[in-house]
């Protein structure tokens, strides 16, 4: 499965130049399969696609920069990849971001 879409793509890069606000909306999510670890793609850089900025849930919740490149590269337990969720609606970041810091499931 392709991680990034046109639509997705296009979505992202619009958001960069705005910073990394909690205003921003949250336009895909990607996941680990056999994993906890979960990628919400606010935005990224038009002239370095592979820079995502986004709120990222592992162990904690943190917001910060992840590479797309390394997403579409990992593989883990049975050789699985990264998934996108194809059906995530974009949402307030901040909504993410408070729904996951109170234990909820996106």
């Amino acid at each position: 499965m392709r991680l990034m879409t046109k639509s997705i793509e296009k979505m992202a890069q619009k958001q960069f130049s705005s910073g990394a606000g909690m205003e921003q909306k949250v336009v895909a999510k990607f996941f680990d399969p056999t994993g906890s670890y979960t990628w919400y793609l606010m935005n990224s850089d038009p002239e370095n696609p592979d820079y995502c900025w986004g709120i990222v849930k592992g162990h904690a919740v943190e917001m910060g920069s992840f590479s797309l490149s390394d997403l579409q590269n990992y593989r883990g337990q049975f050789g699985l990849g990264i998934e996108r969720d194809k059906f995530f609606t974009p949402m307030i970041a901040e909504d993410v971001w408070n729904r996951l810091y109170n234990g909820e499931h996106i």
